[in-house]
């Protein structure tokens, strides 16, 4: 079937009845829940997109199996146009959330377009759950699919392997096999968006330990598993929040989840790797996974930069702090930081790599550059915004008081020394600390500093395989200046 429209999305979600729980209460319907349906809402919109004729030719692309419009986000590249339309796909969505859903649909397809090209490492395990891989990469594309995953083991006790936690399984694991498939038992976090996905894919960082057997899994369920539930953390808005009070938080939360496997049946067509630690570890890096996600993640990065620079400079203009040397400095700065980001998606596309099935993938190691800085780039962003914003952040009014009494107060005393008019200059402070300051904003930041995992293990890591033959060489022809000594 061709790319589903918001319609069909929602419709979809009607029909199936997850276990979900928010606030120690059961939801009995995602599509209507006021936590729930602006997220919703947003999906749909993106899936709506698809067709419409101004965007259509750049976020799909013949499907290889029917010849219908499919996600271009599964598309693999040819060559480095085929990595540019990827990248648009990507822009596109990104920008249309402001890079505030750090997971919208593209970011799993992504995952799994490296799944079904690195098809062979599956295979390790027999042929059968390769072919497990590749189907379940068409069936998702086919159908449109939005997924979730839950990567991250719960921090019971990060000391200790997964077999080794105070019972079998805290952690996911898989308790018996059947004729029918895995039995799972355990909890896995942090399902972003899960209470209105389609379905989860679940896989392990390549962590696990040589007794953590059990636990060495990859596999994928439909949201509404039997025996599978997911604890959502408390929502920022339960539906009463003013989009002019709070215009980033109204529309673009994403629930996180934690998902707890109560015995669940997992089919064995849809299991990709069991019971092989070697295997699971070894997924992330022989499938080049984070070329791909590092790809998506770095686009919808810099739409996320572009915009929060964006409000730093409009509240500097409003006013007028921008004739002022040191801010002007801290907004250099903050341009070039917008700048590296897009010079390193660019150089990852031009200097693209052959994989081993004949397609090309974006090199890494100038997505790693922005996976490690963009953790301490954008906190400092939001920094500069604080300062920029300074006491007027804490000082703005609510919608509801414009129909106050207080009226004619705020129109006199919040006025700005540009020419925008005072409500607007105080929509446009609200947006600030929605960004910098409310339980959204501080939700975004947190995401961004551990979105790619821990950011100190991952730039040390930087040093392990960075291949530094060029910058020891120079020091061996530098060295080889001095005179010997007789």
């Amino acid at each position: 079937m061709p790319v589903r429209t918001g319609k069909q999305y929602i419709d979809g979600l009607k029909t199936r009845s997850p276990e979900v729980w928010i606030g120690g209460e059961h939801v009995d319907d995602v599509t209507t829940h006021p936590a729930l349906s602006r997220s919703m809402e947003q999906i749909a919109h993106l899936l709506d997109m698809q067709h419409d004729p101004q965007y259509a030719e750049a976020l799909t692309y013949e499907s290889p199996k029917t010849g219908d419009p499919v996600g271009a986000s599964f598309m693999p590249a040819a060559d480095r146009a085929g990595l540019e339309k990827r990248s648009e796909c990507y822009r596109l969505w990104a920008a249309e959330t402001f890079g505030m859903m750090g997971r919208s649909p593209d970011s799993m397809n992504v995952v799994l377009l490296s799944f079904a090209e690195g098809r062979d490492v599956f295979a390790r395990g027999g042929e059968r759950f390769a072919e497990n891989m590749v189907g379940y990469y068409e069936y998702v594309r086919e159908n449109d699919l939005f997924l979730t995953h839950a990567l991250v083991q719960p921090p019971t006790d990060r000391s200790k392997a997964s077999a080794d936690q105070t019972e079998e399984f805290l952690h996911v694991g898989a308790v018996r096999e059947t004729a029918d498939g895995i039995v799972v038992r355990g909890a896995r976090m942090l399902a972003t968006l899960g209470p209105v996905a389609d379905e989860v894919l679940v896989y392990n960082l390549p962590l696990l330990q040589p007794q953590d057997t059990k636990h060495a899994l990859a596999f994928a369920l439909p949201i509404d598993a039997p025996g599978l539930r997911q604890i959502c953390r408390e929502p920022f808005d339960s539906g009463g929040r003013s989009a002019f009070d709070h215009p980033l938080g109204v529309n673009f939360e994403e629930p996180d989840a934690m998902m707890i496997f109560d015995d669940v049946l997992v089919p064995w067509d849809r299991v990709f790797v069991h019971d092989n630690v070697a295997i699971s570890n070894a997924v992330f890096p022989d499938t080049n996974l984070r070329n791909y996600t590092a790809h998506q993640t770095a686009v919808r990065g810099l739409v996320k930069l572009q915009f929060a620079v964006g409000v730093a400079i409009a509240m500097a203009r409003a006013a007028k702090t921008d004739q002022f040397l040191h801010v002007r400095h801290m907004l250099g700065e903050c341009l070039n930081y917008v700048e590296i980001v897009r010079s390193c998606i660019l150089s990852a596309e031009m200097e693209h790599e052959t994989t081993r099935v004949g397609t090309v993938r974006p090199r890494f190691e100038p997505l790693q550059v922005i996976r490690t800085m963009l953790p301490e780039w954008y906190p400092r962003v939001v920094e500069v915004i604080q300062t920029i914003g300074a006491g007027g952040l804490l000082a703005m009014p609510t919608a509801a008081d414009f129909s106050s009494a207080v009226a004619a107060d705020i129109d006199k005393y919040y006025q700005g020394a540009d020419d925008r008019p005072t409500e607007e200059r105080i929509k446009l402070y609200r947006l600030a600390w929605d960004l910098c300051g409310d339980a959204f904003g501080m939700r975004q930041l947190q995401y961004e500093r551990y979105y790619a995992g821990d950011p100190y293990r991952a730039k040390a890591m930087n040093y392990v395989t960075f291949d530094s033959r060029t910058c020891d060489d120079l020091v061996e022809r530098a060295l080889g200046l001095a005179e010997r000594l007789e």
